[in-house]
């Protein structure tokens, strides 16, 4: 069964609520990383409510999930190897988004790269945050339509596998524990949800 839940602002008195909408007052920023993705900030802040705390937050620049639908209504999906989390997990396809691209620019490049496939017709969902608490990433969700088939170009760091499934094949995977990846099971719930509420 899936639930509504109210904003947040609407469960609160209206001190209570602005309190929330407050923008936290950064004291003091420091990267202590900077990687080829992501960058590594501590920063000292007087957040929404008064509170004076250290954070630690996980800079990165977006990224676009990508959920293909074929002409006979199969859906695509990508396996590729997850070294954070030391498994190979079915996936819907996803990537970086790099500086300047729109959410349909990236969702059409990564599209080919990982599965070969071009998309006439890309309808953007939804935009999410897929761990606020630590990262700064903002993901973008959006459907692939009339695709054609071409060729993949996938990164020389990666090694994916392509699989070609029906809903009620994905909606069986969630079931038994075999798609675990978050912005799948997003991308799932949200065009599919009723199917696999009970999960």
């Amino acid at each position: 069964m899936l639930y509504w839940l109210p904003p947040l602002t609407a469960a609160l008195s209206p001190i209570e609520a602005k309190l929330v909408q407050k923008r936290a007052r950064i004291l003091k920023s420091k990267v202590i990383y900077r990687g080829r993705v992501v960058e590594l900030k501590i920063e000292r802040v007087i957040e929404p409510g008064g509170i004076e705390t250290t954070r630690e937050v996980v800079c990165h620049p977006g990224s676009v999930v990508v959920i293909p639908h074929l002409p006979d209504g199969r859906l695509i999906l990508v396996r590729q190897y997850r070294h954070a989390v030391q498994e190979s997990l079915w996936e819907l396809v996803a990537g970086g988004m790099e500086p300047g691209e729109t959410p349909r620019r990236s969702a059409r490049r990564e599209l080919l790269e990982e599965t070969g496939y071009r998309a006439r017709v890309l309808k953007p969902l939804l935009e999410f945050y897929p761990s606020p608490g630590i990262l700064s990433e903002r993901m973008y969700l959006v459907e692939a339509w009339d695709l054609t088939p071409s060729r993949s170009q996938p990164d020389a760091d990666e090694r994916i596998e392509i699989g070609f499934f029906t809903v009620e094949k994905v909606q069986d995977m969630i079931r038994c524990r075999k798609i675990r990846d978050g912005k799948t099971l997003v991308g799932i719930f949200w065009c599919f949800g009723a199917g696999t509420a009970s999960v």
